[in-house]
């Protein structure tokens, strides 16, 4: 099939103690079209050493299943005969701990909102639509969490 990359980099800065844990987590994630991005762990999980500015892998995750979904749902779309103008989501990813000391992503959350040119789907086209969807969702296909849609 196909291979997919990101290059990640860090590095400790001086003055930090990396063995205390007093260390930035900012570090770069380059992707292979050559986009870069400033990532960091999130805020919730290391506080004052998290970079709040940068992408977070929750957030990540989060974005790329709804990406993914949006993808997935503008093609099966076109092939039902529908003609979407523009899509909108605000996903939203809750994290719970799964056992004793581990945490995971346990729900993703999508919202799309979907404006048409000319003939819209009914509700229950519309809901038939992000079900095959989802289903088609390579990234949905790749995880355990839960995705519903609102």
């Amino acid at each position: 099939m196909a291979t997919y990359t990101a290059d990640v980099r860090w590095a400790l800065a001086a003055g930090e103690d990396f063995l205390a844990g007093r260390y930035s987590r900012g570090h770069t994630v380059r992707f292979d079209g050559g986009v870069e991005l400033a990532g960091s762990a999130s805020p919730h999980v290391v506080g004052k050493w998290a970079v709040e500015a940068a992408v977070d892998p929750e957030e990540m995750l989060v974005a790329a299943l709804s990406t993914c979904h949006m993808l997935s749902f503008l093609h099966v779309a076109r092939l039902a005969g529908f003609s979407a103008c523009a899509y909108r989501d605000h996903a939203e990813g809750t994290m719970a701990e799964i056992a004793p000391g581990r945490q995971a992503v346990t729900r993703v959350v999508l919202r799309p909102r979907i404006e048409w040119a000319g003939e819209s789907p009914d509700a229950e086209r519309l809901a038939a639509l992000h079900t095959q969807a989802h289903e088609t969702c390579f990234i949905a296909n790749s995880v355990r969490t839960a995705v519903t849609i609102a």
